[in-house]
């Protein structure tokens, strides 16, 4: 029994790689650093400007923002801050449910609060980094890491549009084309590289908001850990040694 409650967990951790990649697209690494402030201020402006006219991300608040990655409310009013007046106020839009569902066919765009901790940063890299053009879709675009996203590439003037290119592939039902790779179609405003840090400064923005406290929880547990293993190690079994010397 215990060895295959152990088993069970073990092929949980294997598996989550996978469903996180369950469209069979490798997933990018995202290599993001929450301790990186620099990067944190960049991704909010961009999130600002990219993401908050139509996703909000009604659990987080403008000042926590400011407080935690070193803004000043002059700054977060003047730069951050474009449908509201008071830090104190929540990251919300404008747009209505009902405006939304006829700007989008009927899906209202989801609040981003805590999609990070949802989806994982390599996802939400691969995601903003494998846009590509599809006539097919109501947009326009298509996306390996979401297939048929009902999104349109809100940062396409920054990556520039990207195409698919085929191969074809032979199985038991016969033949299929199918995307082997993406590959440029016009530049954007920023090179590969400038682009590929803009995606992970946003994706570490979204990542803090999904857990502001998460460095500190990750130094408090370290302590934590800690003096149990110095309280485990000597203390216990010294208990241990004093409350069963005299049993025989």
């Amino acid at each position: 029994m215990r060895a295959s409650i152990i088993l069970f967990f073990v092929g949980v951790l294997v598996s989550a790689p996978v469903l996180s990649a369950s469209g069979g697209v490798k997933l990018m690494h995202a290599n993001t650093d929450l301790s990186d402030q620099d990067s944190l201020q960049r991704g909010a402006a961009t999130f600002v400007n990219y993401c908050l006219s139509c996703h909000s991300a009604a659990y987080m608040r403008f000042n926590r923002i400011g407080e935690d990655l070193g803004i000043s409310d002059e700054v977060l009013k003047s730069n951050l801050m474009f449908g509201t007046e008071k830090t104190g106020e929540t990251m919300t839009i404008a747009m209505t449910k009902q405006d939304a569902e006829q700007y989008f066919g009927g899906a209202v765009p989801p609040d981003l609060s805590v999609t990070a901790r949802a989806r994982g940063v390599d996802w939400l890299y691969s995601y903003f980094m494998t846009f590509y053009r599809d006539p097919s879709r109501p947009f326009g675009v298509n996306n390996l890491t979401f297939k048929d996203v009902g999104m349109p590439h809100v940062l396409w003037e920054l990556q520039g549009w990207q195409r698919p290119v085929y191969e074809e592939k032979h199985g038991a039902s016969g033949a299929s084309n199918k995307i082997a790779h993406l590959e440029a179609e016009t530049e954007g405003s920023q090179t590969p590289e400038e682009y590929a840090r803009t995606v992970r400064d946003l994706v570490n923005f979204m990542d803090y908001m999904g857990e502001p406290i998460k460095l500190k929880r990750q130094k408090i547990g370290f302590w934590v850990i800690f003096y149990l293993l110095i309280f485990l190690l000597p203390v216990t079994y010294f208990l241990k040694k004093e409350y069963w010397k005299d049993v025989h």
